[in-house]
């Protein structure tokens, strides 16, 4: 068993859910399942309000697990529910106040980079990571060919660690590994399982401890 940070980690993105309490139920059955470096909240179609009362339930949850909170786009939001970070995926400019704001206080990762010229931008605003895809982006079973290449180009070239969208199969995790990016996110993949989500996180890491390229290797 190698340690986890030596290579690619799982990075969770949490589903939409009617129901906040059933939603903390699948979150922390997925968190029993192994090594999650982070947990991404997206907004979805959540009043402010319900967003806050959403994140002040779940936020503790991943803490307690060890893994970093991320609020999408809301520093309002972050800031009451004592997040660790923020998920940001506006303008440059957006992206660039933030983390003259918040940093090194709160993790700021950066999500709109849809092609390498304005991941190059963004990269120049120094956040603290930079994903590749879009938060509900995993709508077939393997990662998207587009985000791949731009994983694969990106941790060749730049320091700034990067996440990569997976799909909707646990195996694309792998091909998101063999990138060399530091990062895979799994939304449908760990929620929707047939066998539940901590049994998926557990099959993830797994199969990234067998196969997955060692960094610095």
């Amino acid at each position: 068993m190698t340690l986890a940070e030596d290579r690619c980690r799982l990075v969770l993105i949490v589903p939409d859910h009617e129901d906040d309490q059933r939603l903390a139920e699948m979150l922390s059955h997925a968190l029993r399942g192994g090594d999650v470096a982070s947990v991404i909240l997206p907004q979805y179609d959540l009043s402010d309000q319900a967003f806050q009362k959403r994140a002040e339930q779940l936020v503790p949850l991943i803490q307690e697990a060890g893994a970093a909170a991320l609020i999408a786009g809301d520093s309002r939001v972050a800031g009451r529910a004592k997040a660790d970070g923020l998920h940001m995926t506006g303008s440059i400019e957006e992206l660039t106040d933030t983390i003259e704001k918040f940093s090194p206080k709160l993790i700021v990762g950066a999500g709109q980079a849809a092609d390498r010229h304005t991941a190059l931008e963004v990269g120049e605003a120094r956040p603290d990571y930079i994903f590749f895809g879009k938060l509900t982006g995993d709508i077939k079973p393997e990662a998207h060919p587009k985000n791949l290449a731009l994983g694969e180009w990106w941790a060749s070239l730049v320091e700034i660690p990067c996440i990569v969208m997976g799909g909707t199969d646990l195996s694309s995790a792998l091909a998101v590994a063999e990138t060399g990016a530091e990062f895979v996110a799994l939304r449908a993949a760990v929620f929707e399982a047939p066998a539940g989500a901590a049994a998926a996180v557990a099959e993830v890491n797994a199969i990234l401890d067998e196969k997955a390229p060692r960094f610095g290797a």
